[in-house]
């Protein structure tokens, strides 16, 4: 018995395919947001207690930054076959076996809890991000798939809103969960991941659209950089987060504000966490509802230099409530900036190369924030916590401008959508 075919970006089926093998639009959005959302909780659960548990016992915050080189290493090394595996696979089912992988991970980080030495934890991080390396790429490409024409910018929006909700709960929840014990935290992670990957049945059989077989084989692995590289505004939206995420990023620094500067529990670092995710969720949800349709290209300029500004005042923060409201200014620009940046890329890539396309922009977009927290973990060993916060945040302030000058193409992109490209 063959699988069903996927239903193309225009919403109708394709050649020979009948329409009772069709999964609905709405049922199969709706089991890759539970999917989605549930990865994306365990993940930012394993996040929040592990970056404790390795300040816990290091008070380190070069230790912080090696968290980060431990999660980039497998983005580089896996960067080319995500990008395969997705455009060559049933994507429901490389979605299903990265979360579960997540849910491995987790389980096997609650056992490392309970040694004295921190090198497992490294090496299980190192797993974790091999997982997410195939995870990020596939649930980008997977997404134009299920839903219509037409309906990709409010769906990227919704999808970033449901996420938006594992991030405004799973942090608080991993930061009081560690309070009952070290190894808490991962189990629940490994019990969420789970049950995203029972969700993903829902989402029916996808197999991706066949790839060109007479291709060779080295010029299919780099298709996705190829077609990054001739478009411009794609190119640029895409360089100008990596700069800006990888020097203003304070997500690897927040244990030592929770601990050092606020002199506060697990708990503290929890909310932390949350205070990105209720301004990211908010604005995703406003956008779902009034989707941005014109000037794409000023409006990704303006929230990077937002997000430079908060990042200044949340380093400059000496009172843990100015910190979350400066935290929830740069979840909110930030969710803009991803909604902006997914968009343009999914809506003019080919549903052929989607996974190669998303697997470059995953490792981009992880790249950023993965050398973003060895970066911070390196500059503020050397000159301090919050000069290295500050700095960060100039330097975004000075990309955004930068490429507002450097980049006309960037600064004059107006819609966000366009008819993908067929070949």
């Amino acid at each position: 018995m063959t699988d069903p075919q996927p239903l193309p970006h225009d919403g109708k089926l394709l050649p020979g395919a009948e329409p009772s093998a069709a999964v609905p639009y709405k049922n199969a959005f709706a089991s890759f947001i539970a999917a989605d959302t549930l990865f994306g909780c365990a993940e930012d659960i394993i996040v929040v207690a592990t970056g404790w548990l390795i300040f816990s016992k290091t008070k380190s915050t070069f230790a912080l930054g090696m968290i980060g080189l431990a999660g980039f290493m497998p983005l580089i090394l896996f960067s080319l076959l995500t990008g395969i595996a997705t455009d060559r696979f049933d994507r429901r089912r490389v979605l299903a076996i990265s979360g579960a992988g997540f849910s491995i991970g987790a389980f096997a980080l609650g056992w490392a809890a309970t040694l004295d030495a921190i090198w497992p934890i490294y090496l299980i991080v190192i797993f974790i991000s091999s997982a997410k390396a195939f995870l990020g790429p596939v649930s980008k490409a997977l997404l134009p798939n299920l839903v219509p024409q037409g309906g990709l910018t409010r769906g990227v929006a919704l999808t970033n809103s449901f996420g938006g909700t594992a991030r405004l709960l799973a942090p608080a929840i991993g930061g009081l969960l560690y309070m009952a014990g070290p190894t808490v935290p991962f189990l629940a992670a490994a019990a969420i991941g789970a049950a995203g990957v029972l969700f993903c049945i829902g989402i029916g059989p996808r197999p991706a659209a066949r790839l060109d077989t007479t291709a060779t084989k080295w010029s299919t692995l780099i298709a996705g950089f190829v077609f990054i590289w001739s478009s411009p505004i794609v190119l640029a939206a895409m360089t100008l987060d990596l700069v800006a995420v990888l020097l203003a990023g304070v997500s690897a620094l927040m244990p030592y504000y929770a601990q050092e500067v606020f002199h506060a529990g697990p708990w503290a670092l929890g909310v932390m966490r949350t205070a990105p995710a209720v301004g990211g969720i908010l604005t995703s949800a406003v956008l779902a509802y009034w989707p941005l349709q014109r000037r794409a290209g000023p409006t990704l300029l303006a929230v990077v230099a937002i997000y430079g500004l908060a990042t200044i005042g949340f380093g400059l923060s000496t009172n843990f409530y100015v910190a979350l409201v400066f935290l929830a200014a740069l979840g909110a620009s930030d969710s803009v900036s991803m909604l902006v940046r997914q968009t343009l890329v999914q809506a003019q890539t080919p549903d052929a190369m989607r996974g190669r396309v998303s697997a470059v922009h995953t490792l981009v977009a992880g790249s950023s924030g993965e050398l973003g927290e060895v970066e911070s973990g390196l500059l503020s060993a050397a000159i301090g916590v919050v000069p290295c916060v500050v700095v960060g945040g100039v330097a975004a302030i000075v990309a955004a401008v930068a490429w507002a000058v450097l980049v006309p193409a960037l600064r004059h992109a107006d819609r966000f959508e366009r008819a993908p490209v067929t070949s």
